[in-house]
């Protein structure tokens, strides 16, 4: 039985954790040091349970609190190449960097095998994770994409549980207070899935065997979790909610319950 928790998760901080309260990865660390501590503890996780940090990208919604983590928990970072070489200008542990390749899996602390795959994102060396848990459980960690790429979906599909971006409402996109070349960037190839476009990839991994859905990543201006549910909803209309999947939408804190796979 694994694990997920939601942590935080928006365009204003990212955190997510597998494992329980002995021993798991984090997933990026979007927020202050002390915000992330806080939201283990209300867990009942200790920061000293995390055996590696995976870091997906390095815009700061995923990476704030990471130099000063550091400092307090020296634990051991895994990242692409174009990552960590990033990181190092920010971050004086590079002894504690793993380099990861995608589409080559790399065991982690005899517990995990993960697997990093590209996403067209617009940040150097940008990935998401598939992780394979000792108990023969798949998940993966798969947000900041623009779109859907056959790397993307070679690295998801198949997967038990999936946290899938779901960032922004066209409309309210559109609508919004945004200049018009931050709207272009958020919207293009390289930004973020919109509602339907998640909607229509949800709906490929339900066909292919995900029963657990976590839509995380939301705009907290350009998108509520209203709109994010509902397009996922509409996507599958002849699936059956809590029977063929499991479908959640994180808050900008996370979910305060785990997702069990």
């Amino acid at each position: 039985m694994a694990k997920f928790y939601s942590l935080f998760s928006s365009s204003s901080g990212n955190a997510a954790y597998l494992g329980n309260g002995s021993a798991g990865i984090l997933f990026d660390i979007g927020v202050s040091c002390r915000k992330l501590c806080t939201a283990l503890q209300e867990r009942e996780l200790a920061p000293n349970a995390i055996q590696a940090i995976c870091i997906t990208h390095t815009h700061i919604d995923h990476i704030r609190g990471l130099a000063v983590f550091l400092k307090n928990y020296p634990i051991p970072v895994y990242g692409t190449a174009e990552t960590l070489q990033t990181l190092a200008e920010q971050c004086n542990r590079t002894d504690l960097f793993h380099t990861i390749t995608p589409g080559q899996p790399e065991a982690i602390a005899g517990q995990w095998e993960v697997t990093a795959f590209s996403t067209p994102h617009d940040a150097a060396g940008s990935c998401g994770y598939r992780i394979h848990t000792a108990d023969d459980r798949v998940c993966a960690v798969c947000t900041d994409l623009g779109t859907v790429t056959p790397e993307v979906r070679n690295g998801v599909q198949g997967c038990d549980m999936v946290l899938l971006e779901a960032n922004y409402e066209p409309s309210l996109l559109a609508a919004g207070a945004y200049p018009y070349p931050l709207k272009q960037r958020i919207s293009g190839e390289q930004g973020h899935l919109s509602n339907q476009d998640s909607a229509d990839f949800a709906r490929e991994l339900v066909e292919t065997g995900t029963t657990r859905l976590v839509l995380g990543h939301l705009s907290p201006h350009n998108n509520t979790a209203a709109c994010a549910e509902r397009a996922a909803l509409q996507g599958m209309p002849d699936m059956v909610r809590n029977l063929d999947y499991l479908l959640q939408v994180a808050t900008p804190i996370g979910l305060k319950q785990a997702v069990i796979f």
